[in-house]
């Protein structure tokens, strides 16, 4: 969903083309407290600021701008900028949006396996060693083995070469 934050009087006509443009719904702010509680009721992924509303009042602004979660802002003249011009904006920073998010949820993922990894072999090298012992309960030697495959599923599962 695009927030588009404007008093412009384009911004219906500007906020139809996005939609038919996108796909995406548009939803449009006229003051700043109408903008605020948009950004507490929904989550966006484009906020389209229009300087002129955001010269307005630009400490106010910049307090309704805090609520704008992961969303992408864009910030343009409507008075100036054709409809065209703000799509094409639109589009760029959503592809950098899309991008960026795929690299940090693959870095975020890596560093999640580095961290599991050590974990993961300790655990099947103790359940291992365990194993070995003499004498071991049969009831214990069932437990160890099902944490052994546990741990082995979960090797599995995160990707981890050991």
């Amino acid at each position: 969903m695009i927030l588009l934050m404007t008093t412009s009087t384009k911004a219906q006509d500007c906020a139809t083309s996005i939609t038919q443009a996108t796909s995406e719904p548009v939803k449009i702010a006229t003051t700043l407290g109408q903008a605020a509680a948009l950004l507490k009721a929904d989550e966006f992924d484009a906020l389209i600021v229009d300087q002129q509303f955001q010269e307005a009042d630009p400490d106010e602004a910049e307090r309704v701008l805090l609520h704008m979660g992961m969303a992408t802002p864009i910030y343009i003249n409507l008075a100036i900028s054709g409809i065209e011009r703000v799509i094409r904006e639109l589009r760029t920073a959503l592809h950098r949006r899309k991008k960026e998010m795929l690299i940090a949820r693959q870095g975020a993922e890596q560093k999640l396996r580095n961290e599991l990894k050590d974990t993961v072999t300790a655990l099947l090298l103790s359940c291992e060693m365990a194993l070995q012992v003499p004498s071991l309960p049969s009831a214990a030697e069932i437990k160890l083995r099902a944490v052994d495959t546990l741990a082995r599923a979960m090797r599995e599962k995160i990707g981890i070469q050991v």
